[in-house]
C-alpha cells in the first residue's frame, strides 16, 4: 500500500493543525470551563469529544463526502442548536451550584459522558469545518490519491495536534484551580466557568 504523504508534509500538517488548535475559540473556552468546574479528567473527556468530531469531518473530507454532508445539513443544524442549548444549560447549572468547602479533587459537577458529548457537539455543530478540511488538506497532499494508510496518518496527526493543544489548556486550567480552594473562590470560578459556557452556547447558536 503506497503512502502519498511525505515526512515533510506530515510535519507541516502537524504544525499547522497544532497552531490552529491553540487559537482561542468555542472549543478552547469549553475545555477551560469544564476543567475549572470539574477537574482535569473532565477537561480531558471534553477534548476527546472535540477530537472525535474533528476525525469525523476529516474522514468526510478525505472520502469526498461533501455531498453527503450537504444532505445531512439539517441534522448538523439540529446538532448545532442542541449543543448550544446543552452548553447554556450546563452554564446555568454552574451558576446555581452551591460552593462547599471540599477537596478540589472530589469536585465533579458533571459526568464524563456529559463532557464528551459537550466536546463532540461543539465540533459537529459547525458543519463548515468540513469545508475547512476540504480546502486545507489539499495543501499537503492530493486527496484524489489518498490511501487508507494516508488517511490513518492524517487522523493520528490530527488527534495528536488538536488533542495536544486542547490538553495544554486543560492542564493550565487545572493547575490554576488547584490554587483556589475556598468556597467563595470556588463560587466565583463556577460563575466564571458558567458564563463562559453560556457565552459559547450563545455564540454557536448565533454563528452563521
Amino acid at each position: 500500500m503506497e503512502i502519498s504523504m511525505t515526512f515533510g508534509n506530515a510535519a507541516a500538517l502537524f504544525g499547522a493543525m497544532f497552531v490552529l488548535a491553540t487559537i482561542p475559540g468555542p472549543s478552547v473556552f469549553t475545555v477551560v470551563a469544564r476543567t475549572i468546574a470539574s477537574g482535569f479528567s473532565h477537561g480531558l473527556t471534553t477534548v476527546l469529544g472535540i477530537v472525535v468530531g474533528d476525525l469525523i469531518f476529516i474522514i468526510l473530507a478525505v472520502l469526498g463526502l461533501w455531498s453527503f454532508s450537504e444532505m445531512m445539513s439539517g441534522l448538523f443544524v439540529l446538532i448545532k442548536y442542541c449543543g448550544s442549548a446543552y452548553l447554556i444549560w450546563l452554564g446555568i447549572e454552574l451558576w446555581r451550584s452551591k460552593s462547599q468547602s471540599v477537596k478540589i479533587h472530589k469536585v465533579a459537577e458533571s459526568s464524563w459522558l456529559s463532557n464528551f458529548l459537550c466536546g463532540l457537539l461543539i465540533t459537529l455543530g459547525d458543519p463548515k469545518a468540513i469545508l475547512f478540511y476540504l480546502s486545507f488538506l489539499p495543501a499537503f497532499l492530493d486527496l484524489s490519491s489518498v490511501s487508507i494508510l494516508d488517511t490513518g496518518i492524517i487522523m493520528v496527526i490530527a488527534a495528536i495536534a488538536v488533542g495536544g493543544a486542547k490538553l495544554g489548556y486543560a492542564y493550565m486550567s487545572d493547575k490554576s484551580r488547584l490554587l483556589l480552594t475556598s468556597p467563595r473562590t470556588k463560587k466565583g470560578m463556577n460563575v466564571t466557568a458558567g458564563s463562559v459556557m453560556i457565552g459559547t452556547g450563545v455564540f454557536l447558536v448565533t454563528k452563521t
